[in-house]
């Protein structure tokens, strides 16, 4: 009983609603170009993503032990576009690229499955 009742508060604190879900702009991008980020506490990549009709935004990603630069160029991947401008160190981020994070810290990117527009709605 004891675990059920453990189970149901956690599940409960991390619950968001359709609404809180529907504020989240996830959209398709093309990497355009990644610069080592030298200045980064942890190894790091600066990236350049087209997003089409939203323009290009910048983004750091930790992303060094399994892509390289040569890789990312020309990758396309699906970030959240509409959080505000964060600081890290020099650089300012402008979009949050998203990927599955193992227990290690690895992070493999999220793809679209086929070339689609850049700019395109994750749903």
């Amino acid at each position: 009983m004891l675990l059920k009742l453990a189970f149901y508060l956690c599940s409960k604190q991390s619950m968001i609603t359709w609404d809180d879900f529907e504020k989240v702009e996830i959209r398709t991008g093309t990497i355009v170009k990644a610069e080592d980020f030298a200045e980064a506490r942890k190894p790091a990549f600066k990236l350049t993503i087209d997003f089409g009709e939203l323009g290009i935004r910048k983004s750091s990603a930790q992303l060094t032990t399994l892509y390289t630069k040569e890789q990312l160029t020309g990758m396309q991947v699906v970030a959240v576009v509409n959080f505000p401008p964060k600081q890290i160190g020099p650089f300012i981020s402008e979009c949050l690229v998203l990927g599955a994070v193992a227990d290690n810290g690895e992070v493999t990117l999220l793809l679209t499955e086929r070339k689609v527009m850049n700019g395109l709605k994750i749903a």
